[in-house]
């Protein structure tokens, strides 16, 4: 015997099943920036999660310019960018950050090698490192990370702020490298998201402190924390004991090592796709230490955020929906703009 339905009832069962379906390949999906040449707004699967790793529904991103020069082709990345980021826990294996808001270290290593072994992770030659090299970042509804690169944030510290952790923890990573010690002049150059960071951690540590950039607004932004300033083409020979180059420019060395002491020191931050040649010879006849600096310790970050020691709400300049995310790297790009951030809605 044949069953036959009403056809009204047929109907519901029908656009029942197609909400359904639908639902279903929706919760399975996000929409994420991808960068292969171009970047586009796309909706991609859900990253899928290994044992030991978090499922983490991202909150708000935040632009670098390590993210811009990616743009240009900074280490041939393709895929989804960003790695400055806070989300929430949806899936993982440990159960005291399930459901947590997260910020994340963003290298992770093979864990078996000599750098690994030796906590130097973030050196390891098969790394990974979010947004940046062989892992999808930031820009998207989820990402994924391995668990113990995560840090809760306290309640104290709201969601903008918290974007800035990583970027933060890079700046504590300068006091970490070098002894400075309060007697001492350090010049940070360059203006921009990362120089007005670092200026405040330097601050922090008593030293003599002063900011050399090209935008009088941004400057302002240190002088009103009592930190000295000055544009640079008003600059005169004034040398430093440290210069802590945050250009983001390939001059940012050459302009670093005229503004150096003999027997002084130049740390280095700015990543960038250009290539440019160098003449060594002063840091031969002046002795001149150069220290590289990357990534850095997220604790003293979130401990600084949490107690309002840094300040970084005057960097963001606008928020974008991800839906607008093309639009908003086209904003970051512009000169004098600081941080935009992405919201994921």
């Amino acid at each position: 015997m044949t069953l036959r339905f009403p056809e009204k009832i047929c109907t519901v069962l029908v656009n029942l099943y197609e909400y359904f379906y639908f639902i279903n390949i929706q919760d399975q999906s996000m929409k994420a920036l991808f960068f292969d040449s171009r970047l586009r707004l796309l909706d991609l699967p859900k990253p899928d999660r290994s044992e030991g790793q978090a499922l983490i529904k991202v909150i708000m991103a935040g632009i670098c310019n390590t993210d811009l020069e990616i743009y240009k082709g900074y280490k041939g990345f393709k895929g989804i960018p960003g790695h400055e980021f806070v989300g929430r826990v949806e899936c993982c294996d440990n159960e005291k950050i399930m459901y947590k808001r997260v910020v994340g270290e963003i290298n992770y290593g093979c864990g078996d090698c000599y750098y690994c072994k030796k906590g130097l992770k973030s050196h390891c030659k098969e790394r990974r490192v979010l947004g940046i090299l062989n892992h999808h970042g930031a820009f998207a509804e989820y990402l994924v990370l391995p668990e113990e690169n995560l840090h809760i944030v306290p309640d104290g510290i709201s969601d903008e702020e918290a974007v800035f952790v990583e970027p933060l923890a890079a700046c504590f990573q300068i006091i970490e490298q070098l002894h400075i010690k309060p007697t001492e002049r350090v010049i940070v150059l360059g203006d921009g998201k990362l120089g007005l960071l670092a200026t405040q951690v330097l601050d922090l540590a008593g030293c003599d402190i002063f900011l050399v950039g090209k935008h009088p607004s941004h400057l302002s932004l240190s002088q009103k924390r009592g930190i000295k300033t000055s544009l640079a083409d008003d600059f005169d020979d004034m040398k430093a004991d440290v210069v802590v180059e945050c250009t983001g420019s390939p001059k940012g060395f050459e302009m670093a090592l005229g503004l150096t002491k003999p027997k002084g020191k130049i740390l280095l931050k700015s990543t960038f796709v250009e290539k440019r040649e160098i003449d060594i010879t002063p840091l031969v006849i002046d002795e001149i230490t150069v220290v590289g600096s990357r990534c850095g310790p997220f604790l003293p970050a979130i401990r600084a955020l949490e107690k309002k020691l840094i300040d970084v709400k005057p960097l963001i300049h606008e928020i974008y929906g991800i839906i607008d995310g093309v639009k908003a790297f086209g904003k970051a790009a512009q000169k004098g703009v600081l941080k935009v951030l992405l919201s994921m809605g």
